[in-house]
This record gives C-alpha cells, sequence and structure tokens, in this order.
C-alpha cells in the first residue's frame, strides 16, 4: 500500500502521508484513491473539493457545520500551515480537545477532520495554498464556528505578531458560549 495511516489523540482524526515517488523530473502521488484511504479507515464519499491561497499569519477557524456536517481531508499543496480539529460535540468524552498537525508541501501529509469538529489552519509560510475535500456541500445558513484564540482551548498557534483574521472570524464567541443547540450532538 502506499499510504500511511496514523490515528491522532481525537477518535476519527486520522493522519494520511500518502507514498511519493520521485526521480529527477520531480514527484509523483495519488492524493485520494477510494480503496486505499477506505482500507485505512476513511471510508467516505467526498462531494465538494475546495482550494484556499492565504498569506503569512492568516488563521482561518474555527469552522462547522451543524445540520449539513463536513468531514473534511485536508492538505497543503504549497506552503505551510498549522491545521486544527477541535472536538466540539456536545457530550462527548473528548469535548474541547484538539489535534494540531503541521501540514506542508514538503510533508505532503493529510488530515481528516470528522464531522463534529471545528477546523481551522494558520498559515506558517509567506503564502499557502490549502486543499480539502469534504463529505457534504457549503450550506451558507449553517455556518458555525469557534474563535480561534480560545483561552480555554489554549491550541499553540505560536505568535503571530499580527494575525490576519476575518471580520465574520473575529466575531466567533468562545467554546463555553455557544449555545449547547448550536453545538453538534455526540453519537458513539
Amino acid at each position: 500500500m502506499s499510504l500511511l495511516c496514523e490515528k491522532t489523540a481525537l477518535p476519527g482524526v486520522l493522519l494520511f502521508t500518502p507514498k511519493v515517488f520521485g526521480d529527477s523530473r520531480g514527484f509523483f502521488l495519488q492524493t485520494f484513491q477510494t480503496k486505499q484511504y477506505a482500507a485505512a479507515g476513511l471510508n467516505r464519499v467526498f462531494v465538494q473539493d475546495n482550494l484556499s491561497r492565504s498569506c503569512r499569519d492568516t488563521v482561518r477557524g474555527l469552522h462547522y457545520q451543524l445540520k449539513q456536517p463536513q468531514g473534511k481531508l485536508v492538505s497543503v499543496l504549497r506552503g505551510v500551515v498549522l491545521d486544527v480539529a477541535v472536538d466540539v460535540r456536545r457530550g462527548s468524552p473528548a469535548f474541547g480537545q484538539f489535534v494540531a498537525v503541521e501540514l506542508s508541501e514538503e510533508n505532503r501529509k493529510q488530515l481528516f477532520v470528522p464531522e463534529g469538529f471545528a477546523h481551522g489552519f494558520r498559515v506558517l509560510s509567506d503564502v499557502a495554498d490549502f486543499a480539502y475535500k469534504c463529505t457534504d456541500f457549503y450550506a451558507p445558513g449553517d455556518e458555525y464556528g469557534v474563535k480561534w484564540d480560545d483561552p480555554a482551548l489554549a491550541i499553540p498557534w505560536g505568535d503571530p505578531l499580527s494575525p490576519v483574521v476575518s471580520a465574520k472570524d473575529v466575531k466567533l464567541p468562545k467554546l463555553a458560549d455557544v449555545p449547547p443547540e448550536h453545538l453538534p450532538e455526540y453519537k458513539e
């Protein structure tokens, strides 16, 4: 198999390292192949692919959808990011816990963020192209989130001198201030 799958500290959050084949011409890798990912534990149907470009110190997130939850398989095509998944499922034994991993064009790692988790990232390079496959469609009226720098989460984002955050993300609540009906429910 040309795919390594590692479990993280949070159940369902998986870290993949595809096999890269390189020579003097460059490299080749499969960024997704249904049978290999299913054999490694990720048996999902993806319906939408997204690509974003962000400048250094941009922080996006922490976002989730409630009625149309999205699982996301994320990777970096250019640059380096610190990628974060936070368990925001009401009643989960891991509620409020997070996984943070560095994804880059060099390590080619991919993180699977399951449905029910908030997701965000910080750009560590001058620019980053961030790709993600989603298990459901983007639903503009179903957007929720948690403040990226919530002190109770204590996510080690590093020390951005001046983080670049959208006006919408600045207004997101701390996790403790999110009404329970706006949180996904934990289902074993």
